[in-house]
């Protein structure tokens, strides 16, 4: 029984939880470098991937907490989920207030948030009615 539930741990740190750390170093790496000039409408251009990168983090925290005890509890696990992103994203916006070329704004961070809460909810019921069919 031991050795199943070392695979089994094995197996969740694989597909769940490594996914969510290369993800988080992927961002960390993104955020490192000066910020690309983009001519485009650069305000919403650039929120809306604010919105979907921090829905994909949000969505990955969810899968990666579905691993835990927390699981049966969609509440802790939805709220849990969605505040790890938020915070994730406000560390990342303090982190490029000391790269050159970069700055925090809060309007980042909101982009942040509303596509973490989004992401996560939007997976949970695609994945709640995929579960009942």
């Amino acid at each position: 029984m031991e050795q199943t539930e070392r695979i089994n741990a094995k197996a969740a740190i694989t597909k769940y939880w490594l996914p969510l750390i290369l993800y988080c170093v992927a961002i960390f790496i993104q955020s490192s470098f000066p910020s690309p000039d983009i001519e485009l409408d650069r305000f919403s251009f650039d929120k809306i991937l604010h919105f979907l990168a921090y829905a994909g983090l949000g969505i990955l925290f969810y899968r990666a907490y579905g691993t835990l005890r927390i699981q049966k509890n969609q509440i802790v696990l939805i709220t849990l989920s969605i505040l790890s992103a938020a915070l994730y994203g406000a560390g990342d916006e303090l982190h490029q207030s000391f790269v050159a070329g970069r700055h925090a704004d809060g309007f980042d961070l909101l982009a942040d948030i509303a596509g973490s809460f989004c992401g996560v909810l939007v997976f949970r019921h695609l994945t709640s009615k995929a579960s009942h069919r």
